[in-house]
């Protein structure tokens, strides 16, 4: 077998999270199995699969040799939190035979991956090491969630949430700046503190809204059925969710899609953050900061 780093399972582009940069990454799903929402394009054609057990074993063979003393493994697909838990408890045994260094195993979830589980399984999954689970929310705005054909709602991301909170796992919320449209950001904001203080997660990356023309919503924006929001009206929309936000937790919004970065914890960066969207706000152009936008051409 050839086991260099040329050998390793991965289909189409890979996909982390910003904060799992350090964490070794083993594909185990391919594709997204809603993919439905209309911003996204990410996985393309992509049909969802399972990777084979033997893709798998392969490549932690090769992680073995070259990355032996790993910690964390990031399990790579859309949201492999859909496997079964039987999967899941299979998938930990393997990553342990090979990696026994390994203490943590995170990847990205749907909020209807957390419902097929039961609580025991929640709690189990854990003690296995399952925790930093990765959630795109986007939005705790129903209105936005319905729009956009997340597949969820408010409720029920509030209700998988505590669930994860009682079986203690801990887990990350993405926040899409824009994606509720011209003039909806402030109320979009309202609704996601409100919703996002009811719960605990650990980091709230923030993300913006950018429409790419091979998507359902960059069809809807030729159409005139979506009007975006202007990049200022979106700082906006980021002050009141940083102002309203009343947990202790990580906001990290440095992606190529925030033409103004930020990192800090809340409430002790709270003052500093919300002075550096004002700098920003003070010195910036609409056009400039539109003009950016239009010049990203992948996320």
């Amino acid at each position: 077998m050839n086991d260099s780093l040329d050998a390793l399972h991965f289909t189409g582009t890979v996909w982390r999270p910003p904060h799992e940069a350090l964490s070794v990454l083993l594909q185990v799903t391919v594709g997204c199995t809603h993919h439905a929402c209309k911003f996204c394009g990410l996985y393309g054609d992509l049909r969802f699969r399972v990777s084979p057990m033997a893709e798998i074993d392969a490549d932690l063979q090769i992680i073995a040799r070259w990355q032996p003393q790993a910690r964390r493994v990031f399990l790579v697909g859309a949201n492999p939190f859909v496997l079964s838990y039987e999967r899941l408890v299979q998938l930990a045994d393997r990553i342990r035979d090979r990696l026994p260094k390994v203490q943590t195993i995170g990847m990205f979830a749907r909020v209807d991956d957390i419902a097929r589980k039961t609580d025991a399984e929640l709690r189990e999954l854990r003690a296995r090491g399952f925790t930093g689970l990765s959630i795109g929310t986007e939005t705790g705005d129903d209105p936005t969630l319905l729009r956009m054909n997340k597949g969820t709602t408010a409720a029920e991301i509030l209700f998988q949430s505590r669930r994860l909170d009682d079986a203690g796992i801990e887990y990350y919320f993405t926040y899409m700046t824009g994606l509720a449209g011209a003039g909806n950001g402030e109320r979009a904001a309202r609704a996601t503190a409100e919703l996002f203080n009811r719960t605990h997660p650990f980091l709230i990356g923030v993300v913006s809204l950018t429409v790419f023309p091979d998507t359902v919503l960059g069809r809807e924006v030729q159409a005139g059925l979506f009007r975006e929001a202007g990049e200022l009206e979106r700082l906006d929309e980021l002050r009141t969710l940083l102002e309203r936000l009343e947990i202790p937790v990580t906001i990290d919004a440095h992606t190529v899609s925030n033409a103004v970065p930020l990192f800090g914890r809340l409430p002790e960066d709270r003052t500093r953050l919300l002075r550096e969207l004002d700098m920003a706000q003070a010195v910036s152009d609409e056009r400039d900061l539109a003009a950016y936008r239009r010049s990203i051409e992948h996320l």
